[in-house]
């Protein structure tokens, strides 16, 4: 089997790096649950919401990012049975190539260059399962689509959804 997963909001925490972020720069306390079904750029006064975009085109950014709770472990033990594959958008912020890679090299190391795929426009990729936490993603994608769930997508229903690496595990392993 052929697995693509995405990076952010799926194997690194990019949403709550952004919460993180603005809380410190505004002196604000805003919290993941007033969050739910929305980008987090909707959350904050008008007047900030272009500083929330601009986060991801900080140098720096994606380095710092946490790793999801037991995305290692799961991935781990996928990447021993099946063809995985990392696929990140990452062409939307040409910076982050080499702060991607660079982080896949710290916390995924057992997933090889080779199996890393940092592109432009997911429509492209072809196997069984993709795992993402957005519908553009999952909409367009010929096999199984799996949202991973992340603040802003706690509203979409349109796709079968795991909440937990623990749920990737119970699903595919």
């Amino acid at each position: 089997m052929t697995i693509f997963v995405d990076m952010d909001e799926v194997i690194a925490d990019a949403y709550h790096a952004h919460l993180d972020i603005y809380n410190q720069e505004f002196n604000a306390q805003i919290k993941v649950d007033a969050c739910y079904g929305k980008e987090f750029w909707q959350v904050v006064p008008e007047a900030h919401q272009q500083s929330i975009k601009e986060h991801t085109h900080r140098d720096g950014f994606f380095a710092g990012l946490k790793v999801i709770e037991g995305s290692q472990e799961v991935l781990k033990e996928l990447n021993k049975k099946h063809d995985v594959y990392i696929a990140s958008a990452a062409m939307e912020f040409p910076q982050s190539l080499r702060e991607k890679s660079d982080w896949l090299d710290e916390f995924f190391p057992f997933i090889p260059w080779q199996n890393r795929i940092l592109c432009g426009n997911k429509h492209v990729l072809k196997g069984d399962v993709l795992i993402d936490d957005r519908s553009k993603n999952l909409g367009p994608f010929d096999g199984r689509s799996i949202m991973f769930t992340s603040p802003h997508n706690t509203e979409v229903t349109a796709f079968e959804r795991a909440n937990s690496w623990k749920d990737i595990a119970d699903k595919l392993l």
